[in-house]
């Protein structure tokens, strides 16, 4: 932010049952009351196959310290959910790639400190194989791991991983990754 710009809330765009979207809510408020609302969910790939993580900033308002996938967020309102999946990767993790739509996921969660993520998720995936610059109040850290791997890891320590990734992972994952045989 440049000095002496005002501080400006992040807006949600709320939606209901059937993904249309309802309004605007400070995004805040929206966790704390429950509220249902668009996200995004991207997950970024090496050559390898392997999944690029990131650990959560202590400082992030919930999760702060979890593992989670390579980067979520909500797109603002007049935003599309791809470009703020574009805005996002660029801002938390230094670097965008193209991205393709892979399908939308709903789900509920409680994150700590009293707040629920209700979301309407736009996942999508990429590829990238170059410098990778995380924003250190975003990330404290990134690695790669195969989605394979990732499973066995998040039933041996789920508190370590984020709700979502959780979700994502264990539930959606054949969906997402393919068979893990």
């Amino acid at each position: 932010m440049k000095s002496g710009m005002p501080v400006q809330e992040e807006q949600v765009v709320l939606v209901d049952d059937d993904g249309r979207r309802t309004g605007v809510m400070e995004k805040l408020e929206a966790h704390r009351r429950g509220l249902p609302h668009r996200a995004i969910s991207i997950f970024i790939f090496d050559a390898g196959g392997s999944l690029i993580l990131q650990r959560r900033a202590a400082g992030k308002y919930h999760s702060g310290g979890q593992w989670a996938n390579t980067c979520c967020s909500h797109p603002r309102p007049g935003e599309t959910p791809l470009e703020a999946a574009h805005r996002r990767l660029f801002e938390e993790l230094g670097f965008d790639c193209p991205l393709a739509y892979k399908t939308q996921i709903r789900y509920r969660a409680e994150v700590g400190s009293g707040l629920i993520e209700n979301e309407l998720v736009s996942v999508y995936f990429g590829e990238y194989e170059g410098k990778i610059v995380p924003d250190p109040s975003e990330v404290a850290e990134w690695r790669a791991v195969h989605p394979d791997q990732l499973a066995v890891e998040i039933e041996a320590a789920p508190d370590r991983f984020t709700p979502w990734l959780r979700i994502y992972v264990l539930e959606h994952g054949e969906a997402l990754f393919g068979a893990t045989d």
